[in-house]
């Protein structure tokens, strides 16, 4: 269950940090003309983008708790 919480939570990482750059991205093609770039809908997505990393990486903390006590609980 460890290693599949893992990989779950860095897919997620992911995910998030790739909305991130394609988000970035487009804020940077603004006033270029190259697109018509909402700034106010990409300032959503970064933060939305954030909130998915940060939840992702929690994710992999509490794996990392849960193997932890686990391996106490053995030893």
């Amino acid at each position: 269950m460890t290693i599949s919480a893992l990989s779950i939570g860095a897919a997620g990482m992911q995910r998030a940090t790739d909305r991130f750059d394609a988000s970035a991205s487009r804020v940077a093609h603004y006033g270029t003309g190259l697109g018509d770039v909402d700034i106010a809908t990409e300032m959503v997505e970064v933060m939305e983008a954030k909130a998915a990393f940060k939840a992702s990486a929690t994710i992999i903390r509490v794996a990392d708790q849960m193997a932890g006590s686990t391996i106490d609980i053995l030893a």
